[in-house]
């Protein structure tokens, strides 16, 4: 007898927000693409950021590809002038198309080792596919936030 009164007191606490959830649901998709839109935006700003400073103070070293590279972050390892082996903690910036055991060329700053990139790109790189996705995602989301809409005017 326990278990019906847990779930009621359960749909009672879940209730209110749930109609508020369904209430502002087009706000909420239109939220959820606007907060995507300026993620990717500040994806870009970082990432040009980090660029500038490789720029500023840029040497350049031959790296390994490690193992344990993930999606989100390729690992490397380079030797800088004093002799120093770094592999920076946040990978390398525009990894795309690397595999591990691969040796790369990479452009470092002197002040900072642990900001590198592959030797060759930069921000521009990432700039067409950032765009393709924040538009996607606009296709995706618009609609369904102003069918919600409509939808929601009619009831």
């Amino acid at each position: 007898m326990a278990e019906p009164r847990a779930l009621d007191e359960m749909a009672a606490t879940v209730a209110p927000t749930a109609r508020f959830v369904r209430r502002r649901l087009p706000e909420l998709v239109l939220g959820l693409a606007v907060l995507v839109t300026v993620l990717a935006g500040l994806a870009l700003i970082g990432s040009a950021v980090d660029d500038a400073a490789i720029d500023r103070n840029r040497a350049t070293a031959q790296a390994d590809v490690l193992e344990g590279s993930t999606f989100f972050r390729t690992l490397v390892r380079f030797t800088v002038a004093n002799g120093q082996s770094v592999v920076p903690e946040n990978g390398v910036f525009h990894p795309r198309g690397l595999s591990a055991g691969e040796r790369v060329a990479v452009e470092y700053d002197v002040t900072e080792p642990e900001l590198v990139r592959v030797a060759g790109r930069s921000t521009v790189d990432g700039i067409v596919p950032t765009v393709l996705g924040v538009v996607g995602t606009w296709v995706v989301l618009g609609p369904l936030a102003f069918w919600l809409r409509r939808r929601r005017s009619r009831a």
